[in-house]
């Protein structure tokens, strides 16, 4: 799927319509340290710690999202493009 690379969209910060540069959003690094790592590590740890395969699950397409950021004010606005989709996101310059 195609997105253009600048568009004309609300920006709720300047509270008007103004041009917006897309980019692709991409996921953060990893925190060794996070709650959720840790109970993780916690929950594989010692005896019967292995929760690997327990169930089944069909797989769902990804959410694809997008980086908007306004030219005026530079603050960035997530957008998710439709909903669950097996579609690649491209942006077209």
């Amino acid at each position: 799927m195609k997105y253009p690379a600048k568009i004309n969209t609300y920006c709720p910060f300047c509270r008007k319509q103004t041009s917006h540069k897309a980019r692709l959003y991409s996921k953060g690094k990893a925190r060794s340290m996070a709650w959720g790592q840790l109970k993780h590590e916690r929950k594989l740890k010692g005896y019967k710690g292995k929760v690997a395969g327990e169930k089944t699950v069909k797989k769902q397409g990804k959410r694809n999202k997008v980086v908007l950021e306004c030219a005026v004010c530079k603050k960035k606005i997530e957008r998710t493009i439709g909903t669950r989709t097996r579609k690649k996101l491209e942006i077209k310059a």
